[in-house]
């Protein structure tokens, strides 16, 4: 097997910018595109490979036809055919909705599929003014929970950040959040797409309708512990591993490098993910397979990748995530 690129899915959106297309260098008049799926096996949203033999290929078919070489045994014992992560590029010209997501108990039981547990890496803030929010900042029971929705003071209990280019969210299922606007990330998830919307702003749609919330769904998948901080404390350092986010679905970390690296993979039992946010690269295995990689391209190696030697074109900035 070989590195594989994919073809993005865009997704246009009410709250969406401008940001995603020229980032990720496409020819494409496509406006408003909130989300860049870039690595995707949701049903009815399967990656499709863009390079090499099994171009033409969904993800969906290439975990059915290469299983653990493609994922890793450990990974196809405990997930089948089903790819574990979902990888986004999200620009926000606007306040998402306010929402949560179920662990995986939860979403097993009342929708037959993974909980979402996500985390979030700022790339850009629009100059200084985006925001987000992560996490309760006073404790409230869900009756009083259910009653802040109703009288629209939801906003008061949740911790809102200002966010600065590199700042990291980890988001386990059942922690209340919303992107803001200005905020463009990049975002690694369980691959699932359950979501309960808390609050959304009281907007209304052309027709002057609010969109349906899930108050009572949610009260039972919130996480009412309140924490002093909900940013992820690191410090950045070149030309070596940092990491972001370790937990039982992925572990992601963030390299910035000026000089060329080789990455030691042949202990570990998984694919690989590369999200290339600034720069330029060129990324070879140790079957000699290369692939340049630039900024708003992502990556997936296969498990069976051993080594990848990264040669640098002056500068490049990405995550790489596992599980």
């Amino acid at each position: 097997m070989y590195p594989l690129k994919f073809n993005p899915i865009l997704k246009s959106t009410i709250w969406g910018g401008e940001k995603i297309i020229p980032f990720k260098h496409l020819a494409t008049e496509q406006a408003q595109v909130g989300e860049s799926w870039e690595i995707s096996n949701v049903p009815g949203d399967e990656s499709v490979v863009a390079n090499g033999t099994d171009a033409g290929k969904n993800l969906s078919d290439m975990v059915k036809e290469y299983k653990g070489a493609l994922v890793g045994e450990s990974n196809y014992q405990r997930f089948g055919d089903n790819f574990p992560l979902l990888i986004k590029f999200i620009d926000a010209c606007d306040d998402l909705s306010i929402q949560v997501h179920p662990d995986d108990e939860l979403a097993r039981k009342r929708h037959n599929s993974m909980g979402k547990t996500e985390m979030w890496y700022v790339i850009d803030n629009a100059g200084g003014k985006a925001h987000l929010r992560s996490g309760l900042k006073k404790k409230i029971t869900p009756d009083e929970y259910a009653a802040m929705i109703a009288d629209n003071t939801i906003c008061d209990a949740l911790a809102d950040y200002t966010v600065q280019p590199g700042d990291v969210f980890f988001l386990p299922a059942g922690r209340i959040h919303s992107i803001g606007a200005g905020c463009f990330i990049a975002e690694i998830q369980q691959t699932s797409n359950v979501t309960y919307r808390i609050y959304d702003f009281n907007r209304k749609d052309k027709n002057g309708n609010t969109r349906e919330l899930h108050t009572e769904l949610s009260k039972d998948a919130i996480d009412y512990t309140v924490e002093e901080d909900y940013r992820t404390s690191y410090t950045p350092e070149q030309n070596k591993p940092i990491e972001l986010v370790t937990c039982p679905y992925f572990t992601t970390s963030v390299y910035d490098l000026t000089e060329n690296m080789t990455m030691d993979y042949s202990e570990l039992d998984s694919f690989v993910i590369y999200i290339c946010m600034e720069g330029s690269c060129t990324v070879t295995d140790n079957e000699g397979h290369s692939l340049e990689i630039q900024a708003g391209e992502s990556i997936l190696f296969p498990a069976t990748t051993k080594e990848v030697n990264v040669t640098v074109n002056e500068h490049v900035k990405f995550l790489e995530t596992y599980v």
